[in-house]
């Protein structure tokens, strides 16, 4: 599996634990930035990893601003790409389970380390459970074939 990340600068703390995580689980990471907690703008590196996964380059991408709230609106205007808001283990867990999504996004300035990383442990680990829920992911597809062009 490759994931890539991104962040501003609200995220990278957070960001550097997370890679850590991911490397020490054999998951091969693509950093898309930012490197340094200089001021940054967050939609520049939502849609560095929204690329990234829609184009096939990464199976899946996580996204980290003050709040996880910018980096993943900026994320979701790419077409393909279900970015979901979390902020605990259960919703990363239910974003994978019925939502399938593809980025995690998550806030710096709102979660403490340890949390973030069982979130992200969740998000991988669980599985799209499929049946009712691909039916809400079809209609989801048709608003982005409608509007996305």
């Amino acid at each position: 599996m490759k994931i890539a990340i991104g962040c501003d600068h609200g995220g990278i703390v957070l960001k550097a634990a997370i890679v850590d995580l991911l490397q020490q689980r054999g998951v091969a990471v693509t950093d898309m930035g930012c490197a340094q907690g200089e001021s940054v703008d967050y939609p520049e590196y939502g849609l560095k990893v929204a690329r990234a996964v829609a184009q096939g380059a990464c199976d899946k991408g996580i996204v980290l601003c003050g709040t996880g709230i910018g980096i993943s609106i900026a994320a979701n205007k790419v077409k393909g790409i279900r970015a979901a808001v979390c902020h605990d283990v259960f919703t990363a867990t239910m974003c994978a389970q019925h939502n399938d999504a593809n980025v995690l996004a998550m806030g710096g300035r709102v979660l403490d380390e340890k949390t973030a990383l069982r979130m992200v442990e969740a998000w991988l680990d669980t599985p799209f459970e499929g049946g009712r829920h691909v039916g809400r992911l079809d209609k989801i597809r048709a608003i982005e074939d409608e509007y996305f062009r």
